[in-house]
């Protein structure tokens, strides 16, 4: 296939980008920044480093879409709110316009979205049909979605990728989640009832490529792993793999004061399952997490 795929560098898109060129696939990637790109995704992927003087996508079979500016790495002000929201929603919406403006448009428009669509859901079991919590990780996502969706045609399916925290051996969610446990302060956040979705990386990856593949397959996926985990237990099979103590439990007030609203982010959670992939006939490599982390942090 003649893919395009933004937010390559990122730590899905390069492992994802890495994956279908070595399945042949021609790639184009969407950068600002094409050096970098050039030199963390090598030589043979194209290189566009913008929108501005495309008409349309044809030519292309399929748009994968991972752009958008890291969730987790700053406090939610009403600016950083904003860019949150840009990053995702002016790509998304450029790309829709591309695709409906195309006279053989892509068959599939893949793009990102994430479990905060649901917001806090405390115990109960997510799958694809919960109703969300309407707050702001929930405005953030549901727009992000409808955008994609203004895409879909009889020609364009859209999938959804609802993701979990995944689990990779560098970067992301996990490399600022081992750094207290290696200094042997790591424990529980808040009453560490919270549930955490979660999915490894080659689970993430070739979920992708299934629904790529599947040309009857549209709407939301849960990207995560068929058993999330609370966070007291995810904290204590983290301290077990690393060989370090797991019961310096940070208390939520300290959590709130460090991180502000976004806090939500670790304190809240959801019980999300991946009911739609799994129906579909989706096989995980790593379902529990023990041996998804065994995998990760050997490496």
């Amino acid at each position: 296939m003649k893919i395009l795929i933004t937010g390559a560098s990122g730590l899905i898109g390069r492992r994802l980008t890495e994956t279908l060129l070595s399945q042949s696939h021609q790639i184009t990637v969407l950068t600002r920044a094409p050096e970098r790109a050039a030199k963390i995704l090598g030589s043979k992927v194209d290189l566009w480093p913008s929108l501005k003087d495309k008409t349309s996508l044809d030519g292309f079979d399929a748009v994968i879409n991972l752009a958008g500016e890291p969730i987790a790495d700053k406090r939610w002000t009403k600016e950083q709110k904003q860019k949150l929201c840009d990053s995702r929603w002016q790509m998304t919406e450029k790309l829709a316009q591309l695709i409906n403006a195309s006279q053989q448009p892509p068959a599939v428009f893949i793009s990102g979205s994430a479990v905060g669509y649901y917001g806090d859901q405390g115990q109960a079991v997510v799958a694809e049909d919960e109703p969300p919590n309407k707050q702001f990780t929930w405005q953030l996502c549901a727009r992000w979605e409808a955008l994609a969706l203004a895409a879909e045609s009889d020609k364009t399916r859209v999938c959804l990728l609802r993701t979990g925290v995944v689990l990779a051996e560098k970067g992301g969610a996990l490399a600022k989640m081992v750094l207290p446990f290696r200094a042997g302060l790591g424990g529980p956040l808040g009453e560490g009832q919270q549930y955490m979705p979660w999915i490894h990386i080659d689970d993430m990856v070739n979920g992708i490529i299934f629904l790529l593949n599947h040309e009857t397959l549209n709407g939301p996926f849960n990207m995560v792993a068929p058993y999330p985990i609370r966070n007291d237990q995810f904290s204590a099979l983290l301290g077990e793999l690393l060989h370090r103590p797991s019961f310096m439990r940070v208390p939520a007030g300290v959590v709130r004061l460090l991180m502000g609203e976004s806090a939500v982010l670790v304190l809240g959670g959801q019980r999300a399952i991946p009911q739609r992939l799994e129906d579909a006939g989706f096989e995980f490599k790593y379902s529990e997490l023990k041996p998804a982390l065994e995998d990760v942090l050997d490496k």
